[in-house]
């Protein structure tokens, strides 16, 4: 089919989005979805020339209902294509709230991130100092800090709002030099520690996760890219009077970090007291296959 006949038969269901008949106009809608975000556009237009009522809550809820189901699927196949780009994953989740993101702005401006780090780095450098330059670049150069007035605030773990803002939550920021660092090809990790997402550097960059025996050091882009060992995590996990778990020390997945990118805004809609918007993270938490996730930071 064509784009022009596509946008013939689209406009031509799009004229019929007055129908009075409830059970006729469930089949106009459907039709409608088969036709995914490229109706979206013609949609818009329509519900803004329109004066009609229903016809612009019928636009309304048609164009959420295709997002929706098609933020659901894209996240379906980053699961199982791999997951391996984490800032697909992040941008998908992102895109769920902020349909309109310029995806091409957030990559271009995370390449300059990485290049500004490229430049300041050299194949000599030992792991410390590959730290020394993420930590100035990121934190010196273009002045990323951590959100300690508003800790739960939403804004804190989106993309865009992240690079806009230049502050963020333990886990945005955590996510962020995880991307820059592992683009140069340094092995920086995310480690699921309760109410603190830390970071591992491991001994080498794989196709795999590395094992726990393979960190070097861990560090917290919350506290400017400081740098801890395990002792310190032990330490913390005493005080929070909880019980130990190898995954508090263990590198995660990326999977691990979009599930935990979700629970948090779950956390942050429901402090600030949106139970709509927690619903529809809840809901897309059930793509996943479930497990108890309960952590926050």
């Amino acid at each position: 089919m064509t784009e022009l006949t596509t946008n013939r038969e689209l406009s031509a269901l799009l004229h019929l989005l007055d129908e009075p008949d409830e059970n006729a106009f469930g089949q106009i809608e459907e039709k409608i979805f088969t036709f995914g975000r490229e109706a979206i556009p013609l949609l818009e237009k329509t519900g803004e020339e329109s004066l009609d009522g229903l016809v612009q809550e019928r636009v309304g809820r048609i164009i959420r209902k295709i997002r929706s189901e098609s933020s659901d699927m894209e996240l379906e196949t980053w699961i199982k294509t791999g997951s391996s780009d984490l800032l697909k994953g992040i941008i998908l989740i992102t895109r769920t709230q902020f349909p309109d993101l310029d995806i091409e702005d957030i990559n271009i401006r995370i390449e300059q991130l990485k290049m500004d780090a490229w430049l300041e780095l050299n194949e000599n450098l030992t792991a410390l100092e590959n730290v020394k330059v993420l930590n100035h670049i990121l934190f010196q150069v273009h002045h990323f800090e951590g959100n300690r007035v508003e800790p739960y605030a939403p804004d804190n773990l989106f993309i865009h709002t992240l690079l806009d803002s230049r502050k963020g939550s333990p886990l945005s920021l955590g996510m962020l030099y995880i991307i820059i660092a592992q683009k140069l090809n340094i092995p920086v990790f995310g480690v699921n520690l309760p109410q603190h997402f830390i970071l591992a550097y491991a001994s080498e960059l794989g196709m795999t996760l590395p094992e726990t025996e393979d960190i070097l050091f861990y560090i917290d882009p919350f506290n400017k890219g400081s740098v801890f060992t395990r002792r310190e995590i032990e330490l913390f996990v005493r005080q929070l009077k909880i019980k130990p778990d190898p995954a508090f020390f263990s590198p995660c997945s990326n999977i691990d970090i979009i599930k935990r990118m979700i629970n948090n805004l779950i956390f942050s809609y429901s402090q600030a007291g949106n139970q709509e918007k927690a619903e529809e993270f809840h809901r897309l938490l059930k793509i996943f296959t479930p497990e108890d996730d309960t952590l926050n930071g």
